[in-house]
């Protein structure tokens, strides 16, 4: 069996459509998941539009994860998902491994991401490489003033 995470390429906008469709309909279970989808657009075949650097993790040629890396000063792990069927297997810190190599590759200074409330795993998987919070975004949904 054979695992690889590697750069994408345009040949994999379908398969990437396909994880991240899966990945969004996750995060809708997760609190604060709704509110992020709001926030980050599905990237639904613009991959590369705006610089991203785009890693997808393979079994047998296979797509089981990605990554969205945006490269700045201060790089943002836009998004990371690996599906539950290949999880455990170590995809999330290769993926995050690649970002954190490209990022430093291309002179950014810091590395920031993103982890729901209720997502233990990716809290986990951001911890494992170093990676701490830094601030706690809160919010409430406000109802419209009436006249």
């Amino acid at each position: 069996m054979e695992q690889v995470v590697r750069r994408a390429v345009p040949e994999d906008h379908p398969v990437l459509n396909e994880l991240e469709n899966e990945a969004r309909a996750a995060v809708l279970e997760t609190r604060g998941g709704a509110r992020w989808c709001e926030v980050v657009p599905a990237r639904r075949g613009r991959w590369f539009d705006d610089g991203a650097q785009v890693f997808v993790a393979e079994i047998d040629a296979v797509g089981v994860g990605y990554l969205v890396l945006i490269p700045g000063e201060v790089a943002v792990v836009e998004s990371v998902f690996v599906t539950p069927g290949a999880r455990e297997v170590g995809f999330g810190d290769w993926l995050l491994e690649a970002a954190l190599s490209a990022a430093t590759d291309a002179g950014s200074r810091l590395l920031e991401g993103t982890a729901l409330p209720g997502d233990r795993d990716l809290k986990n998987l951001f911890e494992r490489a170093g990676i701490v919070a830094r601030a706690i975004t809160v919010s409430v949904p406000l109802r419209p003033a009436q006249s």
